[in-house]
């Protein structure tokens, strides 16, 4: 990401997001007197892999979460494969930042650069996830003001990154920033950031059990307050007062509730006594939702502290695995003793410890796979498709590469070629529709366009933001 085009040809050092232990090192001499060319910087290879990594995720539970719900979101409680997506985004954004911002010269000119790519992000958020576009199923596009979706996965990256990137440059001491820490030092260098991750934290909890919840639309009795069921939540509450319940997602995972459907967690026709808020809309990435999950990306740039200051593989390694098993514990027993449940439509601090540490340990691996042993080959799929991570999302993910195809159909719009390649190739060949979508996923979606993205990197072409 990057003010100027979209579209960018650059070599592959020349990106923001480098090992500061492998940077261009100053031109030498040898023993004969001749100069030495200078080691070029190296890109962290590791976090392009996770990205890709999280935004094949994606593909694959957008694409096959209908038929297998172990994939898809969590009606309400738990946390399903999809429910790591938002989290692992987060996290690889607030790791990115320290990255991307390791020295700032000029205060000022990083701010207008920070604010510019969330313009951007919140322009792209709403035009694919507002309602203007339709794809891939609908060969249409357009939408009612009065019902434009303001919230969205675009859109809560765009908060965060605001947010931390400001406190990055605000908080960051040019004095300390090239030196070497060890330890709990970090902390002590960023204190004030963890201040501030303190302060939405007690801000987020007292809202979220303090708030009195009156009764609502859709017959919907509560008059309480400190509950974090679907109907009766803080959350949902304050995104109908200032969202407005037009403006909120139409189809929220708990109409798979088990309250709602005897198909649970499938999707199915509602029960005959299903309660009125089944079929109420709910915000997933809703206000108050996304004020806590910034603190996910404020883990996120913990980690990318720890990889700035920090020169040893084994330092790093030890900081980073610590902090996400003690993440992972503290979240898993704050779910299982019924404290905090573990809710992505609410993001709970149970889910924000559970997932951050999963992203931590998931990235650890990788690094120590990728960026010690040399293994970057083994990943190449996941590291092209993460280096051009906002091609693949728009293309894939918001399907609009599907849509493009969609659009040239033979006699019916229900005929075309990927419909063909879906059910002929896939689907028919398998005896299986739940198999059949899995693989057409896995290869027609998530191997094409890493082989496009493949493509695009041997010609060092990157879409920016």
């Amino acid at each position: 990401m990057d003010d100027g085009k979209n579209v960018e040809r650059r070599p592959h050092s020349a990106v923001d997001e480098e090992d500061p232990a492998r940077h261009r090192a100053p031109v030498s001499e040898d023993d004969d007197g001749n100069e030495k060319a200078p080691r070029r910087s190296r890109r962290v290879a590791s976090l392009d892999v996770f990205r890709g990594l999280t935004v094949a995720l994606m593909i694959l539970v957008d694409g096959a979460g209908g038929e297998w719900p172990v994939i898809g979101h969590a009606p309400w409680n738990g946390c399903n494969l999809a429910d790591f997506v938002m989290p692992f985004f987060l996290f690889i954004v607030g790791m990115a930042i320290p990255l991307s911002l390791k020295r700032i010269p000029d205060r000022g000119r990083a701010v207008k650069r920070v604010v510019i790519r969330t313009l951007k992000l919140l322009f792209w958020g709403i035009l694919l996830q507002g309602g203007y576009s339709h794809a891939p199923d609908e060969l249409t596009y357009g939408v009612d003001m009065k019902h434009v979706r303001w919230g969205g996965i675009l859109q809560r990256i765009a908060l965060a990154y605001l947010v931390l990137a400001v406190l990055e440059i605000i908080t960051k001491d040019a004095k300390v920033q090239d030196q070497s820490s060890s330890g709990f030092s970090i902390f002590r260098l960023y204190f004030s950031q963890w201040i501030v991750a303190c302060c939405i934290l007690v801000v987020y909890l007292s809202l979220l059990y303090g708030i009195y919840v009156p009764d609502w639309e859709f017959r919907v009795t509560c008059g309480t307050r400190g509950k974090l069921n679907p109907p009766c939540n803080a959350v949902g509450y304050i995104d109908r007062k200032v969202l407005g319940i037009n403006h909120m997602y139409q189809k929220p995972a708990w109409k798979r509730h088990r309250d709602c459907t005897d198909a649970s967690p499938h999707e199915g026709p509602f029960k005959k006594d299903a309660p009125a808020w089944c079929v109420a809309p709910f915000e997933p990435e809703g206000i108050l939702s996304s004020f806590s999950a910034v603190l996910s990306t404020i883990i996120g740039v913990h980690y990318g502290h720890v990889l700035v200051h920090m020169q040893s593989h084994r330092d790093r390694l030890k900081q980073w695995v610590t902090m996400g098993v003690a993440l992972l514990v503290l979240g898993l027993i704050l779910h299982f003793s019924h404290a905090i449940p573990l809710n992505k439509q609410l993001y709970t601090f149970s889910y924000i410890c559970v997932t951050a540490g999963a992203a931590g340990i998931v990235f650890s691996i990788f690094y120590f796979l990728v960026d010690i042993l040399n293994l970057s080959y083994v990943f190449a799929p996941l590291k092209w498709i993460g280096m051009n991570a906002m091609l693949v999302y728009v293309m894939a993910a918001a399907g609009i590469f599907e849509g493009f195809l969609n659009g040239w159909y033979y006699e019916g719009t229900n005929n075309t070629l990927v419909y063909w390649v879906r059910k002929h190739v896939f689907v028919k060949v398998w005896h299986s529709t739940r198999v059949g979508i899995l693989l057409y996923v896995l290869f027609a979606q998530i191997l094409f366009w890493a082989l496009v993205s493949g493509v695009l990197h041997r010609a060092r072409l990157y879409w920016k933001l």
